[in-house]
């Protein structure tokens, strides 16, 4: 999309907590370009790679890190939040300078963030991605909520990459009984495609998040795939400047891996054994496949979902501490996650970017 043969810059910002929001983003930027738009990537630390490595052509440019880390204990995930909150605090206003300078800078047309709270503008359309309208935080979710809210009121939509009705992926997380936010439920973000191939794995281990949780829960699984008799495939989550792949009886281990290698890998496994992220329970529905969650620890986002789908008889799941590789046979009992039919009608989204 141009205008006197100047191309129509749209920023696309994740923020870097784990991969997910990197990784949604990654059907948004493809669907930017199919649609004549020029995307220019924004984030941080692993987010940041992986984007660079998916779309080597497109300008990247870094923003200040949130520095989110969970602690061992996940019991002081919450107060360790709040300890952090000045320099997360310091980063929402270090971005929104940057993104100041770069509306102009790039000649920006729009803006796309997700959950980034400072990358907006007041000069061009701005959009927020999130599938937390409701921020559980245990007693304190009416506040966090209300937080969230305050910042989602200054861009100018909410997309929420889920469907308005039911069956629905987020539950109470994407569906408030009353609000005042400009929402519009785009359907599922998800860059993988179904097919039907040889199985090759009976089980793909694919691991994200934080840390120090992520090599906490590596280091567990590590040591009782041992002893483990079946092919196994396992992604570690750990997006670093080479691929490596090492093989230890068994098991494939692999640090990353990029969308065509990772949409294969996933429809030759048989079952699934992961966190229940939102964007991994997005790419679950749309390639069917059986899963197995282990939430994690702390996160009440990850924790609500996993007994969301494990009392509705969906997907097994069961907390970090408590997990064996038996468990798994479980998951056969569960009937798996919802078939839901989402489309998104991109033209319709993107008109926003041209109403200035």
């Amino acid at each position: 999309m141009t205008t006197n043969n100047l191309p129509t810059n749209i920023l696309v910002a994740p923020l870097n907590w784990g991969l997910g929001h990197a990784t949604r983003c990654i059907l948004i930027i493809k669907e930017l370009e199919k649609n004549g738009f020029n995307p220019i990537i924004a984030s941080d630390g692993d987010s940041l790679l992986l984007l660079k490595k998916e779309f080597p052509h497109l300008t990247a440019l870094e923003l200040p890190s949130y520095r989110i880390k969970y602690p061992k204990n996940p019991r002081f995930f919450k107060w360790k939040i709040v300890l952090n909150s000045p320099l997360i605090a310091k980063a929402i206003i270090s971005e929104k300078k940057l993104v100041k300078k770069w509306t102009t800078e790039y000649s920006l047309k729009g803006i796309i963030s997700d959950n980034r709270f400072g990358v907006y503008s007041e000069s061009v359309p701005s959009v927020y991605i999130t599938h937390q309208l409701k921020v559980m935080s245990g007693n304190t979710t009416w506040i966090t909520s209300k937080i969230h809210a305050f910042f989602i009121k200054k861009f100018n939509e909410c997309w929420v990459p889920d469907v308005m009705g039911t069956p629905n992926l987020s539950g109470e997380l994407g569906h408030l009984k009353k609000t005042d936010l400009t929402i519009k439920y785009i359907g599922m973000l998800s860059r993988m495609k179904k097919e039907i191939v040889p199985i090759k794995y009976e089980l793909m281990v694919l691991l994200s998040g934080p840390e120090p949780q992520r090599s906490l829960l590596e280091e567990k699984l590590t040591k009782r795939l041992q002893n483990y008799t079946y092919r196994v495939v396992f992604i570690k989550g750990k997006v670093e400047a080479e691929q490596k792949i090492e093989q230890i009886g068994n098991v494939t281990y692999y640090n990353y891996m990029q969308t065509k290698q990772l949409e294969k890998t996933f429809n030759e496994s048989e079952m699934v054994l992961s966190r229940s992220g939102y964007t991994t329970i997005m790419d679950l529905t749309k390639l069917e496949k059986k899963a197995y969650f282990i939430p994690t620890p702390g996160q009440y986002e990850q924790e609500y979902l996993a007994s969301k789908y494990k009392f509705a008889g969906m997907i097994a799941s069961s907390r970090q501490h408590t997990f064996r590789f038996e468990h798994l046979s479980a998951m056969y009992l569960y009937r798996g996650l919802p078939k839901i039919k989402s489309e998104t009608n991109w033209i319709e989204l993107f008109n926003l970017f041209q109403s200035k």
